[in-house]
């Protein structure tokens, strides 16, 4: 949170983007300023301009917030991709909004990460743990944000305390003070995204699903969409989802209590079975899979043209995983130190394509005449090749 919380996963565009879209995010390249679908900014009146209106502070004891970040596939030199915040509600479950999965998909590679500091380097005594599964809730409208809420299954459970629900029709009204958490945008370049942060507001308006809040001062801004709105007990009211492309005015969030009955309860009383992966790491360039449950630490199994079924992340080629490692150098010519587990002595393997990798294109030279546009991120370069045409997940 921060002065300034989120709105809205990465930017503020709603619906998933098409596929090239996803490969620009994923090598790097987009770093525009949002657009958003969400009410318009007050006015503000003379003299207040310039004045703060979004402030927060850190919050090292909300140990049940986390960030919600794409899969991570290097194990050196890449900075975590935050995606939104979210919220602990069991031991292996968080709750956090649905247009935050739009960019991958329900059905994409994500983790959670638990600590303050995110990024640029996590860390040191943060946790990643992986989504295992993920459910949007059936009454979601995108270009409304009703129902703007998912759940997360996580692929082992934390020793973390989760954060309190409500009971069913939370007493709630105009004036009541509520407190944000989340990594997101702080309007502040001395106070970049990617810490965890808090902010006092207030509701200014409270409908059956949904309610709204003002500054007191804090707001949520880009990339605190997900994370908890909290009574001042800690009980879980709210779940940020939009607000004013300032951040400076309005926010926008979920009742929690009107998600429990047919959405939260359900999911946490059907917890899935375990399953056993039955295909090795080192071997999945020779053997084939028929659906996810066969292929080691959530892998996806993925049919390409025809092509028989691999285990693969979608930011990788066809490969496989052998010796632990901790760089490049330790994997030989075509190899790279890949992250397999999302933690863990083995998490780090040499990952080996099925096929060699095309050589490095000539550089070219610099168009004089251009400028302008996106400015580059650099620092996040996830490698290998998409497989953007002609994918099919079997289940």
């Amino acid at each position: 949170m921060t002065p300034g919380f989120s709105m809205t996963h990465l930017s503020s565009c709603r619906g998933r983007p098409p596929a090239r879209m996803v490969l620009l995010v994923l090598v790097g390249l987009v770093a525009c300023a949002p657009v958003s679908e969400a009410p318009e900014v007050r006015d503000v009146p003379p003299g207040e301009v310039s004045r703060r209106i979004v402030q927060g502070t850190d919050a090292p004891d909300d140990v049940g917030t986390v960030a919600l970040v794409a899969r991570r596939t290097r194990c050196g030199g890449e900075s975590p991709l935050l995606l939104c915040s979210g919220v602990l509600i069991a031991p292996d479950v968080v709750l956090t909004a649905a247009h935050c999965l739009d960019l991958f998909g329900a059905e994409g590679a994500h983790e959670v990460f638990f600590g303050t500091v995110l990024s640029p380097t996590p860390e040191v005594s943060g946790r990643f743990i992986r989504v295992s599964r993920a459910t949007l809730h059936p009454s979601y409208v995108p270009s409304t944000h009703a129902y703007d809420a998912a759940l997360l299954r996580l692929a082992a459970p934390v020793d973390v305390a989760p954060v309190p629900l409500p009971g069913v029709g939370v007493s709630m009204s105009v004036g009541t003070p509520v407190r944000a958490v989340g990594y997101g945008d702080t309007k502040d370049a001395n106070a970049p995204s990617g810490r965890r942060r808090q902010g006092a507001l207030q509701v200014t308006s409270v409908e059956p699903a949904a309610f709204r809040a003002g500054p007191a001062p804090g707001m949520s801004c880009v990339g605190d969409s997900g994370g908890p709105v909290l009574a001042g007990d800690g009980v879980l009211i709210g779940l940020t989802v939009s607000g004013d492309v300032a951040c400076r005015a309005e926010a926008v969030n979920v009742r929690v209590d009107a998600l429990l009955e047919d959405f939260i309860r359900p999911f946490l009383a059907s917890a899935p079975p375990a399953t056993e992966p039955t295909l090795q790491p080192e071997a999945l360039c020779r053997e084939a899979c028929e659906r996810d449950a066969e292929c080691p630490s959530g892998l996806t199994c993925v049919v390409t043209d025809g092509a028989p079924g691999r285990c693969l992340l979608p930011a990788l080629r066809e490969g496989s995983f052998g010796a632990t490692c901790t760089e490049d150098a330790m994997c030989g010519a075509g190899g790279r130190c890949a992250r397999l587990e999302s933690e863990g002595d083995d998490a780090c393997r040499c990952f080996t394509p099925c096929t060699p990798l095309p050589p490095d294109p000539e550089p070219e030279a610099p168009d004089e005449a251009s400028g302008g546009g996106c400015s580059s991120a650099p620092g996040l370069v996830i490698f290998g090749v998409l497989a953007l045409a002609g994918v099919k997940q079997r289940r």
